[in-house]
């Protein structure tokens, strides 16, 4: 998300230095004109704003009674007062319009220029912009074209960017624009089908400069009808040409190469290009070449590739580059890229550390290397930063690289931008920022080490890099204090991230920074207890984390007055008391507000429904819509509050919700009728309330519903068949802890999505549907992630209107029983396969459908009044972790297909009539006699209890009797042990200690020995006689 931020500050700079230059350009000419307005084409204007929103006064000027020649972003030419130029851009501080644009091309024929770009613009028929560079564009269009666009016959630039309906009639005006030079229709997936619009652009070409047709579906074919008519004399002219994002083959490059030889920019991204050794295109005046995201693993380029000396940018971002076909193609373009100044490896496969001794092999003239997204490794040589001393901006992040930061950056004079996030570098903070005499200190705007494993503090010295943009250093260990002298040096900063690492923000309340910041981001930092006043100063914010600073305070209320400015705020994670008051501000760029867990209390105020807002986790004890139409609301999380009453009835203003979250409040009563008008709500989780009554028929609107919680409440009546019939995208179900009653419905069968059922809890009857398999995403082994994701943030095209570029999205959330306990899970939808039946009256037999779900992660039967054997094939689900099929009324044996299930972990078997043995193949010898109590003719190991028959079940018998002898022998080497040291002691102690005993014992030995000695003279002497 950081580097996304970062790229987009880089554009938004380069616009605004472009819109600062065009506005001074616009104003000056309007003031030095003589000639007054046509007052046609000003009540034209007139009408036209009025079809516009223009909440921060761009249009102010625009009045009656005034020379329209004199207001702003109008320009007029000098001699006959004709509008000529009308510039209506937007940027990220300025402008935001959304409304229908009136009719105005009939009225204003003399216009030459027209900027719509960055605006939000809504209608059926529309004219985006008329300007030089395409990518100002903010959003894409539908609806028919204008005809009115034929009638500005000096209109030498035309950009329609939408799936507009291409028609044969809408040809007809196109060919009448004779001074067209500039073309471009991108998104018009229609266009191929379109005989007359193909013929039509064949025959401008000759007097076009600039041809784009991005993302139109077109083929090889279609790109030859165009041409084929010419010869290559006839497009000397054509000097960029734009065909990204189509579906042309390989050939295209050749069919290019032979009409346009004095092609300068060629732009063919996305498309199904590979390079072979039979092409031979030549471009020898080509100066931009872009090929990413085509396979171009087998070799980037060719020896017969003949590529122009001129080559100045070279775009090959995605296109499955490793090391091998990296390395040997650049040694065959060696000698031809030494112009080369701007180069995009990004998103490949490149490894070793030899692609840095390749790139300053064939140039070193580079300024802009952009390398990130591969898997390189190690440290970075000493040798590329030596050879390049030319680089200005260099990105390598998120690789593999190593090692300190290197050293060898503080003699790169020209380093403006290092982006070295997302690795794994470590040491201290790099020590070329501390240098005085860094050479590139005075240009130096952009620094990225976030996420590496960079320890130590922030140097003061930092403040030496006066020209510094962006600083971020997120997700480090940094510690120590930030001052306000690391930052007052800073007068241009306009991106600060210091968060998630041990820094404590240690500013002055009074302190008026010198810089006015776009982005700033200290999550969990230590900021508080206080909270941050001098922030006040900030006037140009959009985004704003402050989550998890400490801060223990009330908010000023000047700070919610600065809501309006904003387009994200991130408050979480705090102690922030008090109340919240109810403004009357607007917020017109539908910001995303989470201020979860903190101390919040009373009525979640109004205004706050303009917003996409996480209040989830606070002490808020009210809420309702009032007369507000929150049109722009796409999420509402007001879970785990102390919400009371019922549910409030406004839902009908709130049409285009996304995502509502209600849970874990003190809600009651019934579900609002209106909530069915919910038409592009995918989440909708109430659990744990006390809510009451049957589910409301309207919900059968919500199709587009992907995750449904109405657990641990008191609803009642039968399940709903339209649940199944209606919401058929769901695939997150949970219903558990009610009052549900009858059967589980058939229609339950059509959620083929579905990978969370929880019906448990309920009074649910008769048997299980035998329709389970119909059940598809269970019966895969593996969750396709990607496509779940896409699916649930954005399936629906609302999600594209509604949240802006730097929102934060709803989670789904969910409580399961797992394994016996309960589990919280967060994103369950990417994670779990799961179904619960538990505790109802359900009756009859386990399906043997139920063995088709091979993805099965957990199954919970339990506490049901099932009856039969258990499917003999259940070992089919090799995915189970989790099996509990408990407190029923099962029969026979347990299938020996149970050792096939290898992953089980959790088994409840108990409280059945099983019999026979218990498997005890691989695994099943780990569960416990816990799993089969309550199975009277079960027997087996497990149970330490003997099958009728066996003749080894003696074992268990022998271990006694063996423990029992081992008793036995430990009792009596004790007595021994203790007799010897209690004789041994008992004798020798009393002569060793005390002398008198000793000396009677002695003597008492001599007599002895002497006796002894007499008795054997007297014996021998006996003997001898």
């Amino acid at each position: 998300m950081t580097a996304y931020f970062l790229k987009t500050v880089y554009v938004l700079l380069l616009l605004s230095l472009l819109v600062s230059e065009i506005i001074a350009t616009l104003n000056n000419s309007s003031e030095s004109g003589e000639a007054k307005c046509i007052e046609r084409e000003r009540q034209a204007l007139l009408s036209f704003k009025e079809g516009l929103i223009d909440n921060f006064g761009m249009l102010s000027t625009w009045t009656n009674n005034t020379d329209c020649c004199k207001w702003k972003r109008v320009q007029c030419n000098n001699q006959t007062g004709h509008v000529q130029l009308l510039d209506l851009h937007g940027n990220y501080r300025s402008i935001l319009f959304k409304s229908y644009i009136p009719e105005l091309m009939g009225s204003i024929t003399n216009l030459r220029y027209l900027d719509l770009s960055s605006s939000y613009f809504a209608g059926r028929n529309i004219l985006l912009y008329v300007w030089k560079k395409p990518n100002y564009i903010s959003e894409s269009f539908s609806g028919e074209i204008p005809f009115s666009i034929g009638n500005l016959p000096l209109l030498h630039t035309l950009r329609l960017v939408g799936n507009f309906d291409v028609q044969a009639k809408d040809a007809k005006w196109l060919s009448t624009l004779h001074s067209l030079t500039i073309l471009e229709l991108s998104s018009f997936h229609s266009l191929k089908s379109s005989n007359h619009w193909l013929q039509t652009i064949g025959k401008i070409i000759p007097n076009l400069t600039e041809l784009r047709l991005v993302d139109c579906n077109l083929l090889r074919s279609d790109i030859q009808s165009l041409f084929h008519s010419h010869s290559s004399n006839n497009y000397t002219s054509l000097t960029i040409l734009d065909l990204s994002s189509n579906m042309l083959s390989p050939s295209i490059l050749q069919l290019v190469s032979n009409f346009s030889l004095h092609l300068q920019e060629l732009y063919l991204s996305h498309n199904n290009i590979t390079l072979s050794v039979s092409l031979c295109p030549n471009f020898p005046s080509l100066k931009v070449l872009d090929l990413s995201y085509n396979n171009l693993a087998s070799s980037m380029f060719r020896a017969n590739f003949n590529i122009s000396s001129k080559l100045e940018e070279l775009y090959l971002e995605n296109c499955s580059l490793m090391d091998g076909n990296f390395l040997l193609s650049s040694t065959s373009t060696m000698n031809s890229l030494s112009s080369l100044i701007f180069l995009d490896l990004s998103n490949n496969f490149l490894k070793s550390s030899q692609v840095f001794y390749c790139l300053f092999n064939f140039t070193t003239n580079l300024h802009f290397i952009d390398l990130n997204g591969n898997l390189l490794e190690g440290s970075i040589p000493d040798e590329f930063g030596k050879a390049m001393n030319s680089l200005a901006y260099l990105s390598l992040y998120n690789n593999k690289l190593q090692g300190k930061i290197p050293s060898f950056l503080v003699s790169m004079c020209r380093l403006q931008i290092l982006d070295l996030s997302n690795n794994k570098l470590n040491g201290e903070f790099p020590s070329f920022t501390q240098n005085s005499s860094w050479c590139s200190r005075h240009i130096f705007r952009g620094l990225n080490l976030s996420y590496n494993q960079i320890t130590g503090k922030i140097p003061e010295s930092i403040r030496q890099l006066s020209q510094l943009e962006i600083l971020s250093l997120k997700g480090n260990s940094l510690e120590g204090d930030v001052t306000e002298s690391h930052l007052s040096n800073f007068s241009k900063l306009i991106f600060l991230d210091l968060s998630h690492n041990s820094l404590s923000v240690k500013f002055s309340s009074s302190w008026v920074p010198p810089f006015q910041l776009v982005f700033l981001l200290l999550a969990s930092c230590k900021v508080g207890p206080s909270f941050p006043s001098w922030i006040q100063t900030q006037n140009s914010l959009i985004h704003l984390d402050i989550s998890n600073n400490m801060l223990n305070d009330f908010v000023p209320e000047w700070f919610w007055n600065e809501l309006k400015m904003l387009y994200s705020l991130n408050m979480s994670h705090n102690n922030l008391i008090g109340s919240i008051p109810n403004m009357q501000s607007k917020l017109p760029f539908r910001p995303s507000i989470i201020l979860s867990s903190n101390e919040f209390e009373g009525k979640v105020p109004l205004f706050l429904l303009q917003a996409s807002e996480l209040l989830s986790a606070n002490k808020f004890s009210d809420f309702s819509c009032g007369n507000i139409t929150a049109a722009n609301l796409a999420t509402l999380d007001l879970s785990n509050n102390q919400i009371k009453g019922q549910i409030p009835d406004c839902w009908k203003s709130t049409n285009r919700l996304l995502f509502l979250d209600l849970s874990s409040n003190e809600l009651s009563g019934k579900l609002p009728i209106s909530m069915g008008s919910l038409v592009n709500l995918e989440a909708m989780v109430l659990r744990n309330n006390s809510l009451l009554g049957a589910l409301p028929p309207s919900l059968k609107n919500c199709k587009n519903l992907i995750m449904l919680d109405v657990s641990e409440n008191m609803l009642s009546g039968p399940m709903p068949s339209w649940v199944g019939e209606s919401m058929q995208q769901l695939i997150i179900l949970i219903m558990g802890g009610n009052h549900f009653s009858g059967k589980i419905p058939l229609e339950l069968c059509y959620l083929k999505r579905i990978q969370l059922l929880d019906l448990s809890k309920n009074k649910l009857s008769e048997e299980i549907p035998s329709c389970l398999n119909n059940f598809t995403a269970l019966s895969e082994k593996i969750i396709n992630r990607v496509e779940t994701e896409s699916r649930v943030y954005w399936y629906n095209s609302t999600y594209y209107e509604i949240y802006n570029l730097l929102s934060y999205s709803y989670s789904f959330h969910i409580t399961w029983m797992w394994k016996g306990m309960e589990h919280d899970f967060t994103h369950p939808e990417l994670t779990l396969l799961s179904i619960d039946l538990s505790c109802n009256n359900l009756i009859g037999e386990i399906p043997k459908e139920i063995t088709y779900m091979l993805g099965l992660v957990s199954l919970n039967l339990s506490r049901n009044n099932l009856s039969g054997e258990i499917p003999s094939d259940i070992g089919y689900l090799s995915s189970l972790e989790s099996l509990d099929l408990s407190r029923n009324q099962l029969y026979g044996r347990i299938p020996s297909s149970f050792s096939q299930m290898d992953f089980l972990q959790n088994l409840d078997l108990s409280h059945n009539s099983l019999s026979g043995r218990i498997p005890l193949a691989r695994h099943m010898d780990t569960f416990d006699a816990s799993c089969f109590e309550g199975n009277v003719d079960l027997c087996g190991e497990q149970l330490n209890k003997s099958c009728g028959g066996d003749q080894t079940l003696v074992k268990p018998q022998k271990a006694a009797v063996h423990g029992e002898y081992c008793v036995f022998y430990e009792a009596l080497y004790m007595s021994l042990g203790m007799g010897f040291f209690t004789g041994f002691w008992g004798l020798l102690g009393p002569l060793l200690l005390w002398q008198p005993w000793r000396m009677t014992y002695l003597r008492f030995l001599n007599r002895l020995i002497d006796y002894l000695l007499v008795m054997v003279e007297v014996n021998l002497a006996k003997r001898q006689r």
